[in-house]
């Protein structure tokens, strides 16, 4: 006569649990990584923000042409008029692109604005 089967063998699933137990815990470390910290800007009246502060104010036209005070300014010289005049302006640059221009434009009036020690860039459209 056949015996009975009153037991499950739970070796297997055991294993199965002490497997998976060791995937999580090579992959968890790996979750833990953060990425790029941004911080969200605030809403402000850019009337409000000239009044109160010394801003650098550089316009970007839907040409591509870089406008200080309605002068243009060469995009080659671009670092050197930043290095020069930035020191006049504590607070910053703000930069009103036109819907029109090109991001390159933009970006490397925010470049040459970086690398001549300008930390605080703000970007408006307009």
């Amino acid at each position: 006569m056949r015996d009975s089967f009153n037991e499950i063998n739970i070796t297997p699933l055991t294993d199965i649990f002490l497997v998976l137990l060791i995937i999580m815990m090579v992959i968890a470390p790996m979750l833990d990584q953060q990425g790029l910290n941004l911080a969200v800007p605030e809403v402000v009246n850019q009337e409000q923000v000239l009044k109160d502060t010394k801003i650098m104010n550089i316009s970007i036209t839907e040409s591509n042409k870089v406008l200080w005070n309605g002068e243009e300014l060469e995009t080659a010289n671009l670092e050197q008029f930043f290095a020069k005049n930035g020191k006049d302006y504590p607070d910053g640059l703000l930069i009103q692109a036109d819907d029109d221009s090109e991001h390159g434009t933009i970006v490397r009036v925010m470049d040459s604005a970086r690398n001549s020690g300008i930390t605080s860039i703000s970007l408006s459209r307009g």
